[in-house]
């Protein structure tokens, strides 16, 4: 930015920005393909886990939701209360999310999609 005010370098530092812009945008496209690849492998660990038609719409919602209360999970996921209280124990159990907090009287567990939080953290 010296070189910009003291010899009005605008050049110089306009390069400097757009590399920057390249290599950050480089990166972000990485993340994005890795995030679709583990999207598609979860496909089937998610339907082998849940054994049920809803397996689709339970990862669709941890691939929207990776932090998420339970009861935001059975009630904003699109699947039978039952069938999602279930499905929350099954993906602890699996190692498949992993508990942050635990349910602590009327205040539902908080649950981490930890696969996706690694590959979204900075």
């Amino acid at each position: 930015m010296r070189k910009v005010s003291g010899h009005g370098d605008w050049e110089s530092w306009c390069s400097f920005f757009l590399e920057a812009v390249e290599q950050q945008a480089i990166r972000n496209l990485s993340i994005a393909e890795d995030i679709k690849a583990l999207y598609e492998n979860m496909k089937t660990v998610f339907s082998d886990a849940l054994s049920s038609k809803w397996s689709v719409n339970a990862l669709d919602f941890v691939f929207t939701n990776p932090v998420f209360r339970n009861n935001k999970f059975t009630i904003h996921s699109g699947i039978p209360t039952a069938s999602a209280a279930r499905f929350a124990r099954v993906l602890l159990e699996k190692n498949i999310i992993v508990a942050l907090e635990e349910a602590s009287g009327r205040r539902p567990a908080l649950y981490s999609f930890e696969p996706l939080m690694k590959l979204v953290r900075v």
